[in-house]
This record gives structure tokens, C-alpha cells and sequence, in this order.
């Protein structure tokens, strides 16, 4: 076997030969019923988690990469569920909503900022348009490396973009340029998308005789409505975070998450903890409460309210993709405890869109997504020391300029 130590370079592991045994560190699963282990093991074979245990427990196969990781944290690659950084411009905005676009074909795999990504333990984003209309069409599910976006690809559709309320007013002043109109426009648009879908899915069924005539713009429809994929909400204010649970989840019954998240929308909490709705917060981390005179850290609120299922994203670029693990420092410093922070990065998100089968836990079968830090993570002086997606290395400073 190899011992290496990080200050060495690491070469790719090609899926299917030889594996990676990262030995020695503390490895947090963030896995249901799992605790931290110290000194634990995790083995990598291609493409995949092989095994998780205890430094002893856990033997390392013949010719596997040992890499010795003691002193350091091994945790899940983290999950961002607001990102706009794998394409360029992704504003187009001709209708006021536009169930008709999607960003797949926008997907750069060579984008700069996809290996910021990576130096800062990043491993999926949701990648999704921007919040220039109040439907701006269907996200991407990615790994934050790949040379294709077919290995790149978590899923298409990822979820369909909406926002309300501030960026997408309609300042030319027609239809939209108000709440009222952009809560009508958001209840037309699906209301056409479910009468859609439904007729696709009765013809399926056997219950009519002929399809309903094919309409390209409301094709992706027909899986929101199945919840095949979730609603991703831009959502933010008291106000508007009631009325997006109201719309989407009450009224049309989707699969809804909503990110941002933030000014006084936490005191929608209770409403939103009987449902059993996901919380993604970010970037914005505290409020101020006039009404208490106290600065309130937002996904603390949220969780004071009862929500329990809360993570924490970047809107990336807005907030450098990178520093999603300094998003969760401040929010642990306002009150989020240490532990939900981690979760809020990884197995939180994962769950929360559906692909936690696949990554946001260190478990035997899952992705080999992970990183190892020098410290918590949540703690702003640590720094990613190797980053693997798919199994494969994808940052290692030792062999690259440390980019964060």
C-alpha cells in the first residue's frame, strides 16, 4: 500500500481501478443514527463510498491510495440549492413567467468558478436561472466537476425557478409589476401546466382516447405536477414567504422549497413545521426585530419556529460559492447550532430536492463525494485540504494554487 502524506500530489483514480482509503481522521457521516466517528476510515472505489467505520475496524485493500488524514475532518461534499455559476447570463426574460426555458443547455463545465467551488468542498449545486421573471424556467442538478455535462449531470429537470415579489417586477409597468399581479400570473401559469399535465397523465392512463395536443412550452410541467421535481422558490419577507407557501404548496399541491428565506419570513415557521416543508436561508443571515429589539439569525428562527429540515445556501455568485461553509459560520453564530449547520450543507439540502439516495451522507453505495478539512468546516480558519466528485480528485492545493 501507498502512504502518502497531503503534501504530496494525488493523482486521478480512474473509476474501477485500485481506490482511496482516507485513514486516520474524523469522519462525520452526517448520516441518520451516525455520529461522528474518530479515528475513522472511509475507502473510495469506483465512483462510489465503499465502506465508513472505525480506525480498526475497517481494513484497507491491497493497493489502495492510503492517504493519511489524522487531525483532519472528513465530511460529505457540500449541497447548494441556490447557484447560478455553472452557465453565463440567465435573465431571459420575454415573458413575465417562462415554463418554456431551462438552463441545461447554458451548463459550462469549464466554468472558473466551478473549481472555486470545489476549494471550498462543494460537490452539487442547483443550478438554476436567475430571478429576472417570476417564472424563469427549469434548474439543473450538477457535480461541480466533470469534463461533460453528461457526467456532470445529477438530474434535468432539477426544479423549476420561481420568484416573488421584488426582482422580477415588472418596472415597464404591465401586468406583474405588483404582487397581486405577479401571485396571478404565478396561478395561470400552473393552473395551464396542471390542466396540461392532467390530460397527459388521464391519455396514459388509458382514460381518453387521444393525447392532448403537444405544447413544448408546458412539457416540463407534466413532471412538476407528478413531483417528480420541486418548486424552487425565490422567496423572502413575512408577507411573501406565507403567500408562497399558500400558492404552491396549499393550492396547487407541489413539491415546494424555498431558499433566501430571509428578512422576517421566519415567523411563517409554525405554518411551515406542520407541513413538514424544507428551509434552504441565504445569503442574507440575520434580521433585526424592531418589534423585539434584538438581532434574530435567520435560520435560527426558523428554527426556534419548528422547522427542523433548514439548509443554507450562497445565491452564488452573489455570495462567492466557495464561502458556503462561512454562510453556515455566521448562522451558527447567531444561534444555528454547530451540528444543524453541517447538516444544513449537506444531507438537509440533499433531501431536500430529492437526491439523498445519491449524496449529502457519507454510507456505503453513495457517490463518492466528500472533502477532507483541516478543521470544522464551520469554523472560518479551516480550509479544504482535498476535495474528491465521483471518486475522483478534484482539488488538491497541494498540487494547485490553494484557492480558498
Amino acid at each position: 500500500m501507498i502512504a502518502l502524506l497531503f503534501a504530496l500530489a494525488l493523482p486521478a483514480i480512474p473509476a474501477g481501478e485500485a481506490g482511496i482509503a482516507l485513514v486516520g481522521g474524523k469522519v462525520v457521516p452526517c448520516a441518520e443514527g451516525t455520529g461522528a466517528i474518530d479515528p475513522g476510515v472511509v475507502l473510495v472505489a469506483g465512483g462510489a463510498i465503499e465502506a465508513v467505520g472505525a480506525l480498526g475496524a475497517v481494513a484497507v485493500p491491497e493497493g489502495y491510495l492510503r492517504i493519511d488524514a489524522a487531525g483532519r475532518w472528513i465530511v460529505p461534499g457540500f449541497v447548494d440549492l441556490h447557484s447560478h455559476i455553472a452557465g453565463g447570463d440567465l435573465n431571459d426574460t420575454v415573458h413575465p413567467t417562462n415554463p418554456e426555458l431551462r438552463n441545461l443547455d447554458s451548463v459550462d463545465p469549464e466554468n472558473e468558478r466551478l473549481r472555486d467551488a470545489r476549494a471550498g468542498g462543494v460537490t452539487t449545486v442547483l443550478f438554476i436561472p436567475g430571478s429576472g421573471s417570476n417564472m424563469s424556467g427549469f434548474g439543473t442538478l450538477l457535480k461541480s466537476a466533470g469534463g461533460t455535462l453528461e457526467e456532470m449531470l445529477v438530474r434535468f429537470q432539477g426544479a423549476v425557478k420561481i420568484a416573488q415579489a421584488g426582482n422580477p417586477e415588472r418596472r415597464a409597468g404591465d401586468l406583474g409589476l405588483g404582487r397581486m399581479g405577479m401571485n396571478w400570473l404565478i396561478r395561470e401559469t400552473l393552473r395551464r401546466g396542471r390542466t396540461y399535465a392532467e390530460g397527459w397523465a388521464r391519455y396514459e392512463r388509458g382514460e381518453s382516447a387521444a393525447p392532448p395536443p403537444l405544447d413544448p412550452g408546458l412539457e416540463n410541467m407534466r413532471g412538476l405536477f407528478a413531483r417528480e421535481y420541486p418548486v424552487a422558490v425565490h422567496t423572502q419577507i413575512f408577507q411573501v414567504v406565507q403567500s408562497s407557501r399558500r400558492i404552491l404548496h396549499d393550492e396547487m399541491g407541489l413539491w415546494t422549497v424555498i431558499d433566501h428565506s430571509t428578512f422576517d419570513g421566519y415567523k411563517n415557521a409554525p405554518d411551515y413545521a406542520e407541513r413538514g416543508m424544507a428551509v434552504i436561508c441565504g445569503p442574507r443571515t440575520f434580521w433585526f426585530d424592531r418589534d423585539e429589539g434584538r438581532f434574530v439569525g435567520i435560520a435560527a428562527g426558523w428554527l426556534e419556529g419548528g422547522v427542523t429540515e433548514i439548509g443554507i445556501n450562497t445565491d452564488a455568485p452573489v455570495i462567492p460559492q466557495e464561502e458556503l461553509s462561512t454562510q453556515a459560520a455566521m448562522n451558527s453564530r447567531l444561534g444555528f447550532p454547530l451540528e444543524a449547520a453541517l447538516r444544513a450543507l449537506t444531507i438537509v439540502p440533499a433531501r431536500a430536492v430529492g437526491i439523498a439516495d445519491r449524496v449529502g451522507s457519507l454510507e456505503p453505495g453513495k457517490d463518492a463525494d466528500l472533502a477532507v478539512w483541516t478543521g470544522n468546516p464551520i469554523d472560518p480558519r479551516s480550509s479544504v485540504a482535498l476535495t474528491l466528485v465521483g471518486g475522483r480528485v478534484a482539488y488538491d492545493p497541494s498540487r494547485e494554487d490553494r484557492r480558498f
